[in-house]
């Protein structure tokens, strides 16, 4: 297939909201999930409206936006796609656990990779694609970015502690010409076939909170066993390519290091070693994982 046209079949109409509606709320337990034609970025609008209508936003309410004009990323770096080309989708999330407590905020930088865990899976069951984690907050496959993922802070409701924006965009039907970055892929061109955008919207949504139930009823400890034995950081380490590999890590304020990436901390930073020995615990920076045999990069 030429990846500069798009798949055979493929369209680009807006998403079905009649599978988008009550009952897929009902089945995933969502308190809320809206579907705009057009918003500058949901994360944004989101965060504005738990702190203004707090009462009629709660703990998994979902925005979804056919269409989003200002959208980022990390660093505020714009993220933009033509109109039914991708998902865009944040969940506001009030975590508490199975007593009524809210889960510390600690556990809060977990909630992006167990988001990309959930991704992983319905990119899988929906479209055929293995996908695996780059660290901290992309979903890559072959190398190649198919979505990122950005967490805000929100109000709290009611005096309790601030809740999380968890955003997802994620390339559906873009063809090769359309990409942002030549580092960049799609779903459709992953799979080499049209992916229902509707499809993967429900089956990640519903992935995410069957997840992030499981998280809060160990309240937050990524350490402890979730559905089926195994813990978070356990899952989170063996879908993470960054791992085991070479990478440079540029840190906030310009700085940067080199290293060998080891795992993930109970707090989910990564631990990299450097040469001399001297290890950190990197909790925020972008990485580039490098390529010793021919000094390149990904």
């Amino acid at each position: 297939m030429d990846q500069d046209t798009p798949a055979e079949g493929e369209t680009r109409g807006p998403l079905d909201r009649e599978r988008l509606g009550a009952e897929l709320a009902g089945r995933a337990g969502l308190s809320r999930i809206e579907v705009v034609d057009e918003i500058g970025s949901t994360n944004t609008e989101l965060t504005r409206l738990a702190g203004a209508e707090p009462d009629a936003w709660g703990d998994l309410a979902v925005l979804v936006a056919e269409r989003q004009t200002q959208g980022h990323g990390r660093l505020h770096r714009a993220w933009e796609s033509p109109a039914g080309a991708s998902l865009a989708v944040s969940i506001l999330l009030r975590p508490h656990n199975t007593a009524g407590r809210p889960l510390p905020t600690q556990s809060y930088s977990w909630f992006s990779p167990l988001a990309a865990l959930a991704l992983r899976e319905a990119l899988a069951q929906v479209a055929g694609i293995e996908s695996a984690l780059k660290w901290p907050n992309d979903v890559v496959v072959d190398g190649l970015k198919i979505s990122g993922i950005l967490a805000h802070l929100a109000a709290g409701a009611h005096g309790e502690p601030p809740g999380v924006v968890l955003g997802t965009g994620v390339n559906v039907s873009l063809r090769e010409d359309e990409l942002p970055v030549p580092t960049a892929t799609s779903a459709s061109l992953a799979a080499g076939r049209p992916v229902d955008r509707t499809a993967l919207l429900v089956r990640y949504l519903e992935e995410f909170a069957r997840r992030y139930r499981s998280f809060c009823a160990v309240n937050g400890n990524a350490d402890a066993p979730l559905e089926g034995g195994r813990s978070l950081l356990s899952r989170v380490q063996d879908a993470t390519i960054t791992l085991g590999r070479r990478v440079r890590v540029e840190l906030p304020g310009g700085r940067r290091l080199e290293g060998r990436a080891t795992g993930l901390d109970g707090h989910g930073a990564l631990q990299v070693v450097e040469d001399d020995g001297e290890r950190h615990a990197v909790s925020a920076g972008d990485v580039v994982h490098l390529r010793p045999a021919d000094g390149g990069y990904a």
